[in-house]
């Protein structure tokens, strides 16, 4: 038992030696480890590549960046704003137009959007560009300041081309295509020029609306007028056509003509019947050989072949009957189309008429005009160009330039 217990202690103790030779090795190594730690944390130093980015920076961002500030600053000359705005207006329909009119007056919708929409196009069109041109001379206005401002300025032998595409630089349009409002924004290098050139696209577009409304009246009455020469043309044939039937026949209404004939077959036919009576009461009275009977079957002979004479003349065409010709049949049909054809000719001539003068009523009014909403103003301090707010656009696209040029060199360098 003695021996075994001394066994225990003696393990006990080389453990507790082995224990505390880990702790005082594990306690060097850290010594050493943060020794090393604060021998290698050495002063930072500007390295060659540093001074290349810093050197890019000055040159691609500071050094343009100071250009732009100053040329803003010192060189661009100040510019004045002129603001107009106006919209197309349509006048209502009178109540007497919309009478003629009736339930197609419902149809006839509104073209003061389609109107706005030929406006706005035209305000950045050639041709007000040349108007507006031969009023103000813009080439000699917004060339005053060249080569001096060459940013902001026209050079002075700029064609046609290059001065629409500064009149996009110096006229700024906005349009509302459901309210159809338009307003439009002229900037020049003084405040009378730029409202002159505002009140010229007012005057020039009164101008376009105004010949709209000529050429949509002159359309109007042509039409018209084209339908009524038509409608009266046609009601000429109408009637000649029933004229030459007339001529034709010597009828001038078949179906009175025939009242009149079937007159004429009621007397006969009353005629034939008192004959016949006269004779049934002689024959009664004397002698078969008396004269009297003889003379009243003569007359009822007679009165039978006339009746059938004029029943021949309503289908015989056989003139030697008495017949006009044709048949009655025949005739009232042709009577009857040609009088139709009348009717129609001279209702489409009313209504010819009356839509000539509908369009004349239309065309003494105006019935679209340019309403402005706000007049050219005359600005009194110069708004353009925006010095700050350019110069900060110019640093940040040199900034972002700068950032990826950096990024496509360092990408090359870390891959060659």
């Amino acid at each position: 038992m003695t021996a075994v217990g001394g066994g225990e202690q003696e393990g006990k103790a080389k453990t507790e030696q082995q224990l505390k030779y880990l702790r005082r090795q594990l306690a060097e190594t850290e010594r050493k480890l943060h020794e090393q730690s604060f021998t290698l944390a050495g002063p930072a130093k500007m390295q060659r590549r540093h001074w290349g980015v810093v050197a890019s920076f000055a040159a691609l961002v500071l050094a343009p960046l100071a250009v732009a500030i100053f040329y803003l600053a010192a060189v661009a000359q100040d510019q004045y704003q002129s603001t107009t705005g106006f919209t197309v207006r349509s006048q209502e329909s009178s109540s007497a137009a919309t009478d003629l009119l009736g339930g197609l007056a419902s149809f006839t919708g509104s073209s003061t959007a389609s109107d706005s929409d030929i406006l706005f196009e035209f305000i950045q069109s050639q041709e007000m560009i040349q108007v507006v041109d031969r009023q103000i001379d813009l080439r000699a206005h917004y060339s005053q300041h060249w080569p001096s401002d060459w940013v902001f300025s026209l050079w002075p032998d700029a064609t046609q081309e290059e001065l629409i595409w500064y009149w996009q630089r110096i006229v700024g349009i906005s349009f509302d295509s459901s309210s159809g409002l338009i307003e439009v924004q002229a900037q020049a290098f003084d405040p009378e020029t730029a409202r002159a050139i505002t009140q010229a696209i007012v005057k020039e577009s009164q101008i376009r609306i105004n010949a709209l409304n000529e050429q949509a009246r002159s359309d109007a009455l042509g039409y018209a007028q084209a339908d009524l020469d038509e409608a009266v043309e046609q009601m000429k044939l109408a009637r000649e056509a029933l004229t030459k039937f007339r001529t034709r026949t010597r009828i001038v209404d078949p179906e009175a003509d025939i009242q009149g004939r079937m007159g004429v077959m009621n007397n006969l036919q009353q005629q034939l019947a008192s004959s016949l009576i006269e004779y049934d009461l002689l024959r009664g009275t004397v002698a078969a050989e008396d004269p009297r009977l003889k003379k009243a079957e003569q007359l009822i002979a007679v009165i039978r072949q006339r009746i059938d004479i004029e029943r021949q003349t309503f289908t015989s065409s056989n003139t030697d009957t008495g017949a006009v010709g044709e048949d009655y049949p025949t005739l009232i049909s042709e009577f009857e189309r040609l009088t139709v054809d009348r009717e129609y000719t001279e209702q489409a001539y009313r209504a010819a008429l009356t839509g000539l003068a509908l369009a004349r009523d239309e065309a003494i009014r105006q019935s679209r005009y340019l309403a402005t909403y706000i007049k050219p103003t005359l600005a009194q301090e110069a708004e353009y160009p925006k010095r700050v707010l350019l110069a900060g656009l110019a640093g940040l696209f040199l900034v972002l330039i700068w950032s990826i040029l950096s990024l496509i060199y360092y990408s090359i360098r870390d891959r060659s």
